[in-house]
């Protein structure tokens, strides 16, 4: 925990990230955090989006694996209606 400071949060609820801490993760400006809570404690991560080719790539790849598992179109669609339901 030797990269803990203080930061201060302002009237619109935002925060800085230290430049040491944002060097030291590589953050640039427009990188995607995500934030989350446990407790009482608030914490940040990095999002590492995959680029156009690699997210076609996986798309692709579960594709196939629903193709060969039997899967059809309709049955996953209701799947994913029925997981947003529910949040």
């Amino acid at each position: 925990m030797n990269n803990a400071q203080v930061i201060t949060v302002t009237s619109k609820g935002q925060i800085a990230i230290p430049k040491n801490i944002r060097e030291l993760l590589d953050i640039e400006s427009g990188d995607k955090l995500l934030i989350y809570t446990y407790g009482g404690t608030i914490m940040l991560k990095v999002l590492e989006l995959p680029n156009p080719e690699e997210f076609k790539k996986l798309l692709d790849e579960a594709q196939e694996w629903a193709k060969k598992a039997g899967f059809k179109e309709s049955e996953i669609n209701e799947v994913i209606k029925e997981v947003r339901k529910e949040k």
